[in-house]
């Protein structure tokens, strides 16, 4: 089967973008593993199915990381999103409601070209994230191999941990961060977020996505280390967020209010690949 695609990437954070608006499309596994493969297939850390209308939403978004698993949320890929359907004619509202398996969210596109998107309340409770623990708080200790870290953690439609790092560049994202993704507290897995606080308006950040390693960029972990920094009253309601792969802006006034990420998109490629 020849499958077409569109190939993007928010801050180097990339995507193979699939049209589900005409036909159904179902991929299993192991085809979306080889679609992500970055040396026999076309290479992603997410792939993206762009999909009809659903009741109180203008399209439908399902998103599969590159082990070929289902996840509820990406906000990069919420960005290209509401690019890649306003190219293709699909719309040309400037406000989006798109459906996820996290909810409904929307996607604004402003004069500039760039994407805000409101990611809704960060959920705090120990069951929404799912975390295992006895009660919620805003930090929580980890036994790694014999060693103990404090993280913080929370939902943004996927569940995030937090680490405070003196130095990101020294930050042990590749084994540290694999070992949290998997820490049996997190039921679901966990994506973690490295961050360094630079002063109270900027941060810089490395991700380790659950199911896709260390990415060059995490909108939804950029939102969560925000969300973590000022419940540890070290941020202020604006942060500018530094990733490897460029900067995203992230507001949140606190509780009882959505986050809001505003970044860049971009196109690379089109084509068509035999699955």
């Amino acid at each position: 089967m020849w499958l077409e695609f569109t190939k993007m990437h928010g801050l180097g954070n990339d995507f193979v973008v699939v049209d589900a608006m005409s036909r159904r499309i179902e991929l299993t596994a192991d085809q979306i593993r080889r679609i992500a493969d970055r040396h026999f297939g076309i290479g992603c850390d997410q792939l993206l199915m762009v999909e009809p209308a659903r009741a109180g939403a203008d399209f439908g978004y399902r998103i599969f990381n590159a082990d070929g698993g289902e996840v509820e949320q990406c906000g990069n890929g919420a960005r290209c999103f509401a690019h890649y359907v306003r190219s293709k004619g699909y719309t040309d509202k400037a406000e989006i409601r798109v459906d996820t398996l996290a909810g409904v969210i929307t996607l604004v596109v402003e004069a500039d070209g760039q994407v805000r998107v409101d990611m809704g309340e960060p959920r705090l409770a120990p069951n929404d994230i799912p975390l295992r623990a006895a009660a919620q708080a805003t930090h929580y200790t980890l036994l790694v191999d014999g060693e103990h870290y404090t993280v913080g953690a929370l939902s943004m439609g996927n569940p995030h941990a937090v680490l405070l790092v003196d130095d990101i560049k020294r930050a042990a994202v590749p084994t540290l961060g694999a070992r949290i993704e998997r820490h049996a507290d997190f039921p679901q897995r966990v994506n973690v977020g490295f961050m360094q606080i630079v002063d109270r308006e900027h941060i810089r950040l490395r991700v380790f996505e659950r199911g896709a390693g260390e990415t060059l960029a995490c909108g939804t972990g950029a939102c969560a280390a925000v969300v973590v920094g000022r419940l540890w009253g070290r941020l202020d309601t604006r942060v500018a967020v530094d990733l490897p792969g460029g900067a995203l802006v992230v507001s949140w006034d606190g509780a009882g209010h959505a986050v809001y990420m505003t970044g860049p998109t971009a196109t690379v490629f089109e084509g068509k690949i035999n699955i």
